[in-house]
């Protein structure tokens, strides 16, 4: 006898908790890897993390599909009982919005995605809006007595690692001047400033974040305290963050994901949201680790946008791309990236190297330089919301991604990702400091990127963009490579003057083989922006920069980058 559609609700709830448990055990152990320094285990506990729901999803659905008592399972028109009877299983629950992506999910794994509704799953949320917080603390409170010194002091007493402080007085101290630099003056002699912070620390990479907000009578401020492990001396505050835009650049779609203690997310990602106004909550969720959870927070919003607006899809500014399509929504700050059919000569790759590579970054360190994605499948939007000239476009590179339906396009594989503005375009309009700036954190982008093993391959102006906040971020993903992976070379002087003046190089040129002599004019049409960046980043045009960094990483050291001004 088939399974109810109660019990396939159970079995389906039952592999949800199971993925829970799995995720809170790795993130458990981030204290533990902080506190002894195990730098390599952070990395591959992150990429765990990552792969963790998709190996759990496949593990719950493979174990209904095969069980015969739940054949039903796989008949669509069954979906909606399923739904009704998950619906009262997770009314109760902390994490239910976690749960309904999850139930997505697992539908989306049994059957096409033509047979997505709001009745076989939760395109739309059912959680009620103004739900009554849980009883479950999130933050705590540390109260002035009139004394800077005596509230910083409260603070880190309450945060003690089984690792000692390498100066406790003196990081007490550097608080405090902090605070009063930050702070109007009337707000540091206020006896009821509150430092309100969440109870648990936010981990990821090689740091250790304090985070929360300052509070004064009708203000506040956000305060976050990294703190970081020195080998072999013990724990110190890096330093102290009260400035809105530096907090945002900390949690942005540019870095990893963080290891922290969520028992009720939807009450962090709500307080994260009153320190970040500006941030989306996909992001929050995604942030703190429940990237799939912000992928439906995106989807929700990006369907709430197509109601709300009219906006058409257009082809995004700049060059455009030998592997990637790129349209956008002018209202809607994201672009959305399908592979073409045909590639440019230049490019030796296909298309399954394509995918790789972009699934890739999701699993890597991204230090800050490289652009996070979602990965979707089988988008349908009105054919009226195309540019005409856009869907000829599309239809013309990518007819095999991008189908017709009647008064409906299919994209049926596209990833998203922030829109910036290209840095060959940025440039073009930028003053001479814009210009300066732009060139410093460009080569910044690179070392940092290369620190982290990863090699850009395609370092064009064009495949960077500028953030917001004036940051340089890589974005095109089809040439990237392990750091590890590259053999950089001097080019070999010649052996006499034809050989200097033949068009074709005089010496064997491998796969993997890079020449950074050859990047000045590989990367600069512009002569004035070739001598600038070769002032700032000229070890960049030295094969034996690269090899150092090699040779570190082969090592097993895990090289320093800070996602904020280090002061």
């Amino acid at each position: 006898m088939p399974f109810s559609p109660a019990t396939l609700a159970q079995h389906i709830l039952d592999g949800f908790d199971s993925y829970r448990q799995g995720f809170r055990e790795v993130t458990a152990g981030a204290r533990r890897r902080f506190e002894e320094a195990r730098w390599t285990e952070i990395q591959e506990a992150s990429t765990l993390r990552i792969n963790l729901y998709e190996e759990c999803v496949a593990a719950t659905s493979a174990a209904l599909e095969h069980n015969e008592a739940a054949s039903n399972v796989l008949d669509v028109a069954v979906w909606p009982q399923i739904r009704l009877a998950y619906i009262e299983l997770i009314a109760q629950r902390f994490d239910d919005e976690l749960a309904e992506t999850w139930f997505n999910s697992i539908f989306t794994s049994l059957h096409h995605h033509d047979q997505i509704s709001d009745e076989t799953m939760f395109v739309h949320t059912t959680r009620p809006p103004g739900r009554p917080p849980s009883r479950i603390p999130l933050t705590r409170g540390f109260i002035s007595d009139g004394s800077l010194d005596n509230l910083v002091r409260q603070v880190l007493d309450e945060h003690n690692f089984s690792t000692p402080w390498v100066d406790y007085d003196r990081d007490c101290q550097m608080i405090v001047e902090h605070l009063k630099k930050g702070l109007p003056e009337w707000a540091q002699n206020d006896r009821g400033l509150t430092i309100e912070l969440v109870q648990s620390v936010f981990y990821r990479n090689k740091g250790a974040y304090l985070v929360g907000r300052v509070l004064s009578q009708n203000e506040q401020w956000p305060f976050v305290l990294p703190l970081i492990h020195q080998d072999n001396e013990g724990i110190s505050v890096d330093t102290l963050i009260t400035d809105e835009s530096q907090v945002s650049i900390i949690f942005s779609f540019t870095r990893s994901y963080f290891m922290v203690d969520a028992p009720v997310p939807a009450e962090l990602v709500a307080f994260l949201k009153q320190l970040l106004p500006s941030k989306h909550i996909a992001e929050l969720y995604t942030a703190i680790g429940f990237y799939k959870q912000g992928k439906s927070e995106f989807y929700r919003a990006l369907i709430s946008h197509l109601a709300t607006s009219e906006d058409r899809f257009m082809m995004a500014p700049g060059v455009r791309g030998m592997v990637m399509s790129v349209f956008t929504l002018p209202g809607f700050n994201t672009v959305f990236k399908i592979i073409k059919d045909k590639f440019a000569p230049s490019k030796n790759i296909d298309r399954a190297t394509v995918i790789d590579r972009y699934r890739l970054v999701k699993r890597h360190d991204r230090v800050g330089r490289l652009a996070d994605t979602q990965e979707f499948a089988d988008f349908r939007f009105p054919r009226e919301r195309f540019e005409p000239e856009c869907l000829a476009e599309l239809l013309e590179v990518a007819a095999s991604t991008v189908i017709e339906e009647g008064d409906q396009i299919l994209v049926r594989h596209c990833w998203t990702e922030r829109r910036m503005t290209p840095l060959n375009i940025y440039l073009e309009n930028a003053t001479e400091t814009q210009t300066g700036e732009a060139l410093l954190d460009y080569g910044k982008a690179i070392k940092e990127l290369a620190a982290a093993n990863i090699f850009p391959g395609d370092m064009l102006l064009k495949n960077f963009g500028v953030t917001r906040h004036g940051r340089v971020v890589f974005y095109d993903y089809d040439e990237i490579s392990y750091l590890t992976e590259v053999n950089f070379r001097h080019i070999p002087e010649a052996m006499y003057p034809e050989q200097e003046m033949a068009s074709e190089p005089w010496y064997s040129v491998g796969h993997n083989d890079v020449f950074p002599e050859e990047f000045p004019v590989f990367l600069f049409a512009d002569i004035n922006h070739r001598r600038q960046f070769s002032k700032i980043h000229g070890d960049l045009f030295d094969a034996d920069y690269w090899k150092g960094l090699q040779d570190r990483i082969k090592d097993g050291q895990v090289l320093d980058v800070f996602p904020y001004r280090r002061t």
